[in-house]
């Protein structure tokens, strides 16, 4: 499949680091291109690309440069250390000498080559392409990397959930306030010129930056007087935490994803015939890099035949025409336009199984190893024990479970509850992570209002903030009157999301107990606490058996990220 050029005019901003020659054979093998925004890494130990994926999500620069910098040179150079003893120092330097042989190596025998086997290749194109054998498209994986994509196109990737695993730049970590060839780093999708409003865009998402740049000095001045205890790396990301929710969606960011080959086949599926132009030209660079390791998996996209290209086409545009063929239909059972709903973040649980606890203590029963009675015997006797010998059943099931990390069985799969939850953006990202239930979300708009982050009207910071928050919304109702698609890139993330969660009860350990801990963010945490005390009512006897933390903290992750950027670095040293 060619480069369509009419995506390139979608393309976002992306300013490459510039490399020595000398760097360049070291970096190259290990890429499959260096200058691009797009790239899959094509040669790494597990254990070296995990680390380094969850490096680069806490710092400003391309995981590239960051492995050269902090893995290749380091070794390929390396400095006796005060404390290493002449063994160590011998193993160092040994340790070296082989990795630049193995560079050596791949610049003569590039990894493309050498993986390309013919009949692996083949295997898969007839079994996988000819025949829809899809579980043997789940045995491989592969990394695919975008350093520059907004953030509307990073959430609709990882709507996709199953099969991927995501790692995004931190908007809690890392300062967004660089510029990319002297514009503030946003997108701007080329239909506003067409609207006639690309120049208010241009406006309100400067506004919005110059916002999160002014307010950073006053602001950390004033945390550095409130909290004259924490370090000031401590206290940096304080500041870039509160004012994350200036940020827009169209804000551009970094998202390292790893992925099966089925999981990565229907993320370019379903995106190349997307609304939104970026999305079209986001899929077709990632089957561009990606059909250099592994085309084979690929094959459905593109299958080479006029009839098997037209029947790829009119699956990519199933896939992509849902919404747009769901929307007539909204409008016509719903005439009235809904009006704009502020309310607040809110939480509601709007579906439960009252047969939930009995199913589950069922479930406890039903997978004994000496239980051979049917699931209806079971369920009825379960119904009718009392409430001391159901709680006899569960403490029993649950005992030795000290740690909120330690999972919970299966049996807890047998009760769902569904919540609808509105929240801003910036929070909703880390919910948005668990993959193990259903969620749906509406797009994102500027109609449920936006969170104002206390330390800023603690510091007498409202104004501006406001002020920016404003223009942006104004501008949002602007486009989405056109466009509700592209109005999106508008929204700061400090505005409302309202989504749903389809889960069951045993997801809900895990999310409650994980996003409720003293280090969590606020803004999610009091989410989870409002979730468990709805669970409560209706669950109550499985509600004690859960590790949910109710307290209040006035510093997220108060004084951890030095231990854990300490960590990361302990954990990078005895990985490489």
């Amino acid at each position: 499949m060619k480069t369509n050029s009419d995506l390139s005019k979608y393309e976002t901003a992306f300013a490459p680091d510039e490399y020595t020659e000398a760097a360049k054979n070291k970096l190259g093998p290990f890429f499959s291109n260096l200058d691009k925004s797009v790239y899959a890494p094509l040669v790494f130990s597990p254990e070296v690309i995990g680390a380094l994926c969850s490096r680069t999500s806490r710092a400003a620069d391309d995981l590239r440069k960051i492995f050269l910098d902090e893995y290749i040179v380091p070794f390929l150079e390396p400095e006796r250390g005060e404390k290493e003893d002449e063994e160590q120092w011998r193993e160092k330097q040994k340790y070296g000498r082989e990795l630049q042989e193995f560079i050596n190596f791949l610049q003569q025998h590039p990894i493309t080559d050498i993986f390309s086997n013919p009949r692996a290749r083949s295997f898969y194109s007839k079994w996988l392409a000819q025949y829809g054998d899809d579980s043997i498209a789940q045995m491989a994986g592969v990394h695919l990397v975008y350093s520059s994509l907004s953030m509307v196109a990073i959430k609709h990737f990882e709507d996709q959930r199953i099969g991927l695993a995501p790692i995004e730049k931190s908007t809690r970590y890392v300062d967004y306030s660089s510029k990319i060839n002297g514009q503030y780093r946003y997108y701007t999708d080329p239909l506003l010129a067409e609207m006639g409003l690309e120049a208010a865009y241009r406006q309100a998402m400067d506004g919005l930056f110059e916002a999160y740049v002014a307010l950073s000095m006053p602001l950390r001045e004033w945390l550095t007087h409130k909290y004259p205890e924490e370090e000031a790396r401590v206290i940096q990301a304080k500041v870039f935490d509160t004012l994350r929710g200036l940020l827009p969606a169209s804000t551009l960011s970094q998202v390292a994803f790893f992925g099966n080959g089925q999981a990565f086949e229907y993320m370019v599926s379903k995106s190349l015939k997307n609304g939104l132009g970026e999305i079209r030209w986001a899929a077709q660079r990632g089957y561009e890099e990606l059909f250099k390791v592994v085309p084979s998996f690929l094959r459905r996209v593109n299958p080479g035949t006029d009839e098997g290209i037209k029947k790829a086409i009119d699956y990519q545009k199933y896939l992509a025409g849902r919404g747009k063929r769901m929307a007539p239909l909204v409008d016509k059972i719903f005439p009235v336009r809904s009006e704009a709903s502020p309310l607040g973040a809110r939480v509601e649980l709007i579906e439960y199984d009252p047969e939930g606890e009995n199913k589950v203590i069922a479930g406890m029963i039903y997978g004994a190893p000496n239980n051979h009675y049917s699931w209806k015997e079971v369920l009825e006797k379960v119904k009718a024990l009392d409430i001391i010998e159901k709680q006899e059943v569960l403490d029993t099931y649950f005992a030795g479970r000290t740690q909120r990390w330690q999972k919970v069985g299966r049996a807890l799969e047998n009760a769902y509850v569904r919540y609808e939850i509105t929240m801003n953006i910036g929070a909703w990202r880390d919910l948005h992570r668990h993959r193990m239930l259903t969620q749906q979300r509406q797009l994102f708009s500027c109609r449920h209002g936006y969170d104002m982050p206390p330390e800023i009207a603690e510091a007498d910071l409202v104004e501006p903030y406001q002020k920016a928050m404003d223009r942006a919304a104004d501008v949002y109702e602007k486009i989405a009157r056109v466009n509700p698609e592209v109005a999106q890139y508008t929204v700061p993330m400090a505005y409302r999301v309202r989504f749903m969660q389809w889960e069951n009860l045993r997801e809900s350990f895990w999310e409650l107990e994980l996003r409720t801990i003293p280090e969590g963010h606020p803004d999610y945490r009091h989410i989870e606490q409002q979730k468990f005390i709805l669970l409560q009512k209706v669950y109550p006897l499985i509600t004690k058996l859960m590790r949910v933390n109710m307290g209040e903290y006035d510093f997220a992750r108060r004084g951890q990220e030095e231990k854990i950027q300490s960590k990361l670095k302990d954990l990078e040293r005895q990985q490489v």
